[in-house]
């Protein structure tokens, strides 16, 4: 057998295997979960402004299987405007059939982490299918590259309960910690919910916090919970 050939069988029994593994539940309509994919060996997924914009598209907007056109436009409008130009009866149209709910979200330059419902049966797996595609041809095709950009399809973990929940939006929400140009202005971050949690949500019906503030008095509650709880702790040098 040949080098190459060894290499796809190899390729295509780890990825049958990371499948077993990381899908052995099946997903639960109504239940929430962690999703979580980085970079293949850690490399950069986001190279710029550009690429982050797009993927905050594809999260928001891929919700439902509603297909829209010309996403460079959109980008570029976003980057100009801080919001996109998609029009009030697309957007209701995809709220009112998506396959997933998205509760809070970071884009990080290699990895990103995901808090979803799952609306629809199979709505994660199909929505995050057309995420990871698009973005892998996209940024290809940008770049001049070829090969997987991510390490695996994507992790996914059930959130068993409230404490869970809200851990793990801490946890999101923390982790521009890792930026030392956002170290101490987490809430500021343009690529993370957490400043929808605290000030207005820019999506509306597109991202759903109400699961996670419900349980906070008001949402400097919630802000003072994010900063007090421990949540991708990072020593100050």
């Amino acid at each position: 057998m040949s080098k190459a050939r060894l290499y796809s069988s190899l390729l295509i029994f780890k990825l049958l295997w990371y499948n077993q593994v990381m899908r052995k539940e099946k997903n639960v309509r109504g239940e929430y979960y962690h999703v979580i994919n980085r970079g293949n060996n850690k490399q950069t997924i986001f190279k710029d402004e550009r690429d982050l914009a797009r993927f905050l598209f594809l999260i928001l907007y891929f919700q439902s299987p509603v297909g829209l056109c010309n996403i460079s436009r959109q980008v570029a409008y976003f980057l100009k405007n801080d919001e996109f130009n998609v029009s009030k009866i697309a957007t209701k149209e995809i709220t009112e059939n998506r396959n997933v709910e998205l509760i809070a979200f970071v884009l990080m330059p290699n990895h990103f982490h995901l808090i979803l419902k799952e609306h629809k049966e199979n709505g994660i797996s199909n929505y995050m299918q057309r995420i990871l595609t698009s973005h892998s041809k996209y940024f290809n095709a940008k770049n001049k590259t070829t090969g997987h950009l991510f390490q695996g399809p994507f992790k996914i973990i059930l959130i068993k309960d409230d404490p869970q929940l809200l851990y793990l939006s801490a946890y999101a929400h923390n982790n521009a910690r890792e930026l030392k140009r956002w170290n101490g202005r987490e809430h500021l971050f343009p690529w993370s919910s957490y400043q929808d949690y605290v000030g207005e949500n820019r999506w509306g019906e597109l991202l759903k916090p109400d699961i996670i503030l419900d349980q906070f008095p008001n949402k400097e509650k919630y802000k003072s919970f994010v900063q007090k709880s421990g949540a991708k702790e990072i020593s100050k040098k």
